[in-house]
Protein backbone atom coordinates (compact mmCIF):
# COMPACT_ATOMS: atom_id res chain seq x y z
CA UNK A 1 0.00 0.00 0.00
CA UNK A 2 2.81 2.46 0.77
CA UNK A 3 4.67 2.04 -2.60
CA UNK A 4 1.07 2.65 -4.36
CA UNK A 5 0.15 5.06 -2.42
CA UNK A 6 3.43 7.29 -2.55
CA UNK A 7 3.91 6.62 -6.09
CA UNK A 8 0.41 8.13 -6.99
CA UNK A 9 1.16 11.16 -4.60
CA UNK A 10 4.33 11.90 -6.15
CA UNK A 11 3.21 11.54 -9.27
CA UNK A 12 -0.04 14.06 -8.61
CA UNK A 13 2.39 16.43 -6.96
CA UNK A 14 4.84 16.23 -10.15
CA UNK A 15 2.29 16.49 -12.83
CA UNK A 16 -0.01 19.66 -11.19
CA UNK A 17 3.11 21.58 -10.10
CA UNK A 18 6.41 20.36 -11.32
CA UNK A 19 7.98 19.78 -7.86
CA UNK A 20 8.85 16.62 -6.44
CA UNK A 21 8.04 15.15 -2.91
CA UNK A 22 11.63 16.45 -1.64
CA UNK A 23 10.85 19.81 -3.17
CA UNK A 24 7.58 20.05 -1.83
CA UNK A 25 9.10 18.60 2.11
CA UNK A 26 11.50 21.60 1.80
CA UNK A 27 9.32 24.42 0.88
CA UNK A 28 7.05 23.31 2.97
CA UNK A 29 9.05 23.22 6.11
CA UNK A 30 10.35 26.68 5.07
CA UNK A 31 7.23 28.19 4.56
CA UNK A 32 6.15 27.63 8.41
CA UNK A 33 9.42 28.90 9.80
CA UNK A 34 9.96 32.61 10.94
CA UNK A 35 11.29 34.55 8.08
CA UNK A 36 10.84 31.42 5.91
CA UNK A 37 14.72 30.33 6.55
CA UNK A 38 16.40 27.71 8.45
CA UNK A 39 19.66 26.59 9.03
CA UNK A 40 20.88 23.55 6.40
CA UNK A 41 21.66 21.30 9.20
CA UNK A 42 18.24 21.88 10.90
CA UNK A 43 16.35 21.25 7.85
CA UNK A 44 18.04 18.22 7.46
CA UNK A 45 17.93 16.70 10.46
CA UNK A 46 13.58 17.49 10.24
CA UNK A 47 13.79 16.01 6.73
CA UNK A 48 16.27 12.88 8.30
CA UNK A 49 18.60 13.57 5.43
CA UNK A 50 22.63 13.88 5.37
CA UNK A 51 23.78 17.64 5.16
CA UNK A 52 25.10 16.62 2.27
CA UNK A 53 22.05 14.89 0.43
CA UNK A 54 20.49 17.84 0.92
CA UNK A 55 22.90 20.28 0.05
CA UNK A 56 23.25 18.82 -3.27
CA UNK A 57 19.40 19.32 -3.97
CA UNK A 58 19.38 22.75 -2.23
CA UNK A 59 21.83 23.47 -5.23
CA UNK A 60 19.30 22.27 -7.51
CA UNK A 61 16.38 23.79 -5.96
CA UNK A 62 18.76 27.13 -5.80
CA UNK A 63 19.14 26.65 -9.59
CA UNK A 64 15.78 27.04 -9.94
CA UNK A 65 15.18 30.00 -8.05
CA UNK A 66 13.12 28.14 -5.20
CA UNK A 67 15.58 28.85 -3.04
CA UNK A 68 18.54 30.88 -1.63
CA UNK A 69 21.30 29.44 0.17
CA UNK A 70 23.40 31.56 2.08
CA UNK A 71 26.16 31.72 4.78
CA UNK A 72 24.89 32.21 8.20
CA UNK A 73 26.16 35.73 10.07
CA UNK A 74 26.98 33.83 13.35
CA UNK A 75 28.78 31.21 12.24
CA UNK A 76 30.94 30.75 9.13
CA UNK A 77 30.79 27.44 8.89
CA UNK A 78 26.74 27.47 8.89
CA UNK A 79 24.66 28.23 5.97
CA UNK A 80 20.92 29.55 5.50
CA UNK A 81 18.54 28.09 3.39
CA UNK A 82 15.72 30.65 2.43
CA UNK A 83 12.54 30.85 0.58
CA UNK A 84 12.44 33.02 -2.52
CA UNK A 85 9.29 34.40 -3.76
CA UNK A 86 9.61 31.77 -6.18
CA UNK A 87 9.54 29.36 -3.95
CA UNK A 88 6.71 30.92 -1.92
CA UNK A 89 4.40 30.91 -5.12
CA UNK A 90 5.49 27.83 -6.00
CA UNK A 91 4.51 25.90 -2.66
CA UNK A 92 1.51 28.54 -2.96
CA UNK A 93 0.00 26.92 -6.35
CA UNK A 94 1.30 23.24 -4.70
CA UNK A 95 -0.62 22.76 -1.42
CA UNK A 96 -3.97 23.33 -2.15
CA UNK A 97 -3.61 20.62 -5.05
CA UNK A 98 -1.53 18.36 -2.80
CA UNK A 99 -3.57 18.07 0.01
CA UNK A 100 -6.70 17.27 -2.16
CA UNK A 101 -4.39 14.50 -3.64
CA UNK A 102 -3.71 13.24 -0.24
CA UNK A 103 -7.30 13.15 0.76
CA UNK A 104 -8.58 11.81 -2.43
CA UNK A 105 -6.12 8.64 -1.98
CA UNK A 106 -6.10 8.41 1.23
CA UNK A 107 -7.81 10.32 3.87
CA UNK A 108 -11.51 10.12 2.73
CA UNK A 109 -11.01 6.15 2.19
CA UNK A 110 -11.10 6.05 6.10
CA UNK A 111 -13.99 6.64 8.56
CA UNK A 112 -13.31 8.66 11.52
CA UNK A 113 -12.61 5.54 13.81
CA UNK A 114 -9.98 4.35 11.26
CA UNK A 115 -8.23 7.68 11.59
CA UNK A 116 -8.05 7.40 15.16
CA UNK A 117 -6.85 4.36 14.82
CA UNK A 118 -4.37 4.83 12.43
CA UNK A 119 -3.59 8.17 14.77
CA UNK A 120 -3.32 5.96 17.87
CA UNK A 121 -1.25 3.49 15.77
CA UNK A 122 1.43 5.95 14.50
CA UNK A 123 1.80 7.05 18.04
CA UNK A 124 2.99 4.17 19.34
CA UNK A 125 5.36 3.29 16.10
CA UNK A 126 6.73 6.88 15.65
CA UNK A 127 7.30 6.41 20.14
CA UNK A 128 9.54 2.71 19.48
CA UNK A 129 11.16 4.10 16.60
CA UNK A 130 12.08 7.46 18.44
CA UNK A 131 13.24 5.56 21.68
CA UNK A 132 16.97 5.36 22.34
Amino acid sequence: MRGLLDLRLARDLAGDSGLSEPDYDVLSTLGETAGNRMRLTELAAHMLWSNSRLSHHIARMEQRGLVSKDPCADDGRGSLVTLTPAGLAAIGAAAPRHVASVREHFIDLLSEDDLATLAAITERVVAKLRAP
